[in-house]
């Protein structure tokens, strides 16, 4: 088994003003990567991962994700060159489909998600090799564009997943796959097995998966899970994809719909939290941390609850001299 890198995620919430300080921190606290993502409203995740990238010498900086309708797919490569030049090997770009509601909001919601998605990254990683690229597409329309400047080692795209058919078409066109909040083990194995029937389709032979995990860490395990809890109570009902391969999915349907997210907060089994979350005392989130790993995750990736920003510290006291022996 490969030793997974271990990420956190600077959360949007936090301001743009402490990136920097952020990003040395994790990187002076043994972090492999550092993870943004692209949530509507906030600040630009571009602009952000290249303020990290600048304060810092050696750790990665992923986007996981950005919208793929917001921006023309040139415009796309030409960010991630210029960072890829300037930062080679330590930047990782990640695409996705992005929240309907605030696509809708903007005037940038595809008819097809998938469809869009997967031209957008196929075109944008053609013009990373320096092809010339006409694509007449239901997205993206190129005729003979070419950049002038190619990054001069080639950044990995990466797709954000949640269902089987995004799974297969990561698998498919990406070279990687980013897994969202919830993932289990079982679900990570379940993602393997998807991302693998689209690697198929397209000849591809290599997909590093990217497992993002809600964690939370005290040495009172109750402590700890309480703020986890709170909000898989509020996100319980839209993890159905996360759930099925535990076998979960109707229990988690049924307590939710009988009393709600608070009382699905309180009444959540242990055993959910072990499985869906890196929670609990420092032990218990290194052992569900260790199993994510042996499920097949090359790279796991730290979640505050809420953006919590007191979470970096207590990773880097408590949990990574765990996750580092």
């Amino acid at each position: 088994m490969t030793i997974p890198t271990i990420g956190v995620i600077f959360h949007p919430t936090n301001p743009p003003e402490v990136l920097g300080e952020f990003a040395r921190k994790a990187e002076a606290g043994g972090f492999d990567e550092v993870w943004l993502w692209e949530d509507s409203f906030w600040a630009g995740a571009l602009t952000s991962a290249a303020t990290m990238l600048a304060a810092t010498s050696r750790i990665k900086v992923g986007i996981g994700l950005m919208p793929a309708t917001v921006r023309n797919p040139l415009f796309f490569a030409m960010e991630i060159t210029t960072l890829a030049r300037l930062y080679p090997g330590r930047f990782l770009p990640g695409f996705g489909h992005g929240v309907d509601v605030w696509l809708k909001q903007m005037g940038a919601a595809p008819k097809s998600t998938m469809k869009a998605l997967e031209e957008t990254v196929n075109a944008v990683r053609a013009l990373l090799l320096g092809e010339s690229v006409t694509m007449h597409g239901d997205y993206v329309q190129f005729e003979n564009v070419q950049l002038k400047v190619m990054p001069k080692q080639q950044p990995p795209l990466y797709i954000g997943a949640i269902r089987e058919k995004s799974m297969q078409l990561a698998g498919r066109a990406g070279d990687g796959t980013i897994l969202t909040e919830m993932a289990s083990p079982a679900y990570v194995r379940w993602a393997r097995d998807q991302i693998k029937i689209g690697m198929a389709q397209s000849g591809r032979s290599e997909n590093k998966l990217v497992v993002f995990t809600y964690a939370k860490v005290d040495k009172d395990s109750q402590q700890a899970r309480l703020p986890v809890r709170k909000i898989l109570g509020e996100t319980l009902s839209w993890a159905r994809p996360h759930l099925t391969p535990l076998g979960i999915a109707d229990e988690a349907a049924q307590l939710f719909d009988a009393v709600g997210p608070e009382k699905t907060a309180e009444q959540m089994p242990e055993a959910w939290l072990d499985e869906i979350s890196s929670s609990g005392t420092p032990e218990q989130a290194a052992a569900t941390i260790k199993r994510l790993g042996e499920a097949g995750a090359d790279s796991i990736v730290l979640l505050p609850p809420k953006g919590d920003p007191a979470c970096l510290d207590e990773y880097i006291t408590y949990l990574m001299p765990l996750l580092k022996q």
